[in-house]
């Protein structure tokens, strides 16, 4: 689960730049996207609930502070990075080869980190 600003303009993004599949929608505030197998939801925030009554939902508000990414194995990380470039991933820098691995990082709208790596 990702925490987003603006749930439409998000899966737009996720299935665009991404290649998502929409599984549902819920209300406007929530997504379920199928990537690549894998089920993400995207929720706008929201206040404490019963079940968590000290959590408050939100979207990053610093994207140069990151506390999780999501890694993406790739066989061709430059082929994948000049792909999503693409589609409209804005990526940090060109592609790093790291010595053992070549990895490149791009955020999506709300500042998530992603990261796609080559094993070498």
């Amino acid at each position: 689960m990702l925490v987003v600003a603006d749930a439409a303009a998000s899966r737009d993004w996720y299935v665009d730049v991404l290649g998502a599949s929409v599984f549902g929608e819920y209300g406007g505030t929530s997504v379920v996207l199928d990537l690549m197998g894998n089920w993400l939801l995207l929720v706008t925030g929201g206040e404490p609930t019963p079940d968590k009554p000290n959590v408050t939902l939100t979207a990053p508000d610093d994207p140069d502070r990151a506390s999780a990414e999501i890694i993406f194995r790739v066989g061709d990380c430059q082929r994948a990075f000049e792909f999503l470039s693409q589609r409209g991933a804005e990526f940090l820098t060109t592609p790093l080869d790291r010595g053992g691995e070549i990895r490149a990082f791009f955020r999506d709208l709300d500042g998530h980190l992603f990261e796609i790596s080559e094993l070498t």
